[in-house]
């Protein structure tokens, strides 16, 4: 069976270590790899994915460009990354940046609320989420009980308000608050999920659940390498109580539908 990563991070090699560092603190946890594109490539091949998403993160209004840029070397220089790119609220020139993204090649936006510090809603995204419809998706880390930057209702108002925006809610719409993801996403027809940094805090029977709630046709294998394991997570796929057409549309379809490619 195919398989398309759809939520990964890497960082330059000379920094992956404080990065992944990072993350490990920020969410308690500790990483399953260190984020190098040559550890996901490993762990890619180990798991069978043939595609990795690549979500750049910049915590920095200054450090923008320079990700970008980063996003795109590392997609020029290996056919299985394909990488979006991100912004931040508090930058300049917001609007430029957005236009660079697509001129760049890079395939959609994704935003971290909760390390960035800005809300969903931020009225200063609204340039970016109208330049986007239509044209990419928008990856948004959704749901912590810690925080209240990326609440599941909050990506609900941008959809509304943006209503051909197709958006992906990460780790099922709710990291930390699963059923608020349901709650405000699952009928929103423009909303996929992933199914990232879920499993090792939810049964099995849960995932299921939330499968059904948001319909297979809107949910996407994801790993949130280095701190998840595209190994464990194919495992956990297999392991889930849903038929084959859904696993596969969970796989890649989903993945390939959203993102109009072919692998």
């Amino acid at each position: 069976m195919k398989l398309i990563d759809f939520h990964t991070h890497i960082y330059p090699d000379a920094v992956a270590e404080k990065a992944t560092k990072s993350i490990e603190d920020f969410y308690s946890l500790e990483a399953e790899n260190v984020g190098t594109a040559g550890q996901l490539l490993e762990q890619a091949s180990l798991a069978g994915v043939s595609l990795n998403v690549i979500l750049p993160v910049a915590v920095k209004p200054s450090g923008v460009a320079h990700i970008n840029d980063f996003a795109v070397k590392v997609q020029q220089e290996h056919k299985e990354f394909y990488a979006f790119g991100t912004v931040h609220a508090a930058m300049e020139n917001i609007e430029d940046e957005i236009s660079r993204i697509d001129a760049l090649g890079l395939h959609g936006i994704k935003i971290h609320p909760d390390t960035q510090l800005f809300d969903i809603d931020d009225e200063r995204m609204f340039p970016v989420y109208s330049y986007m419809q239509g044209k990419m998706p928008l990856m948004v880390h959704t749901g912590d009980y810690r925080h209240p930057y990326s609440h599941p209702k909050k990506l609900r108002r941008v959809m509304e308000l943006f209503p051909s925006l197709v958006c992906i809610g990460a780790h099922f719409g709710g990291w930390s608050m699963p059923d608020e993801g349901v709650k405000y996403l699952s009928d929103m027809e423009n909303c996929y999920v992933d199914i990232s940094s879920s499993f090792y805090h939810l049964p099995l029977s849960k995932g299921k659940e939330l499968i059904s709630s948001f319909g297979e046709d809107r949910v996407l294998f994801a790993s949130d390498f280095p701190l998840g394991s595209p190994v464990k997570e194919r495992e956990n796929l297999m392991r889930l109580d849903i038929s084959d057409t859904a696993r596969e549309k969970i796989a890649y379809k989903n993945a390939e539908r959203l993102l109009g490619i072919n692998i």
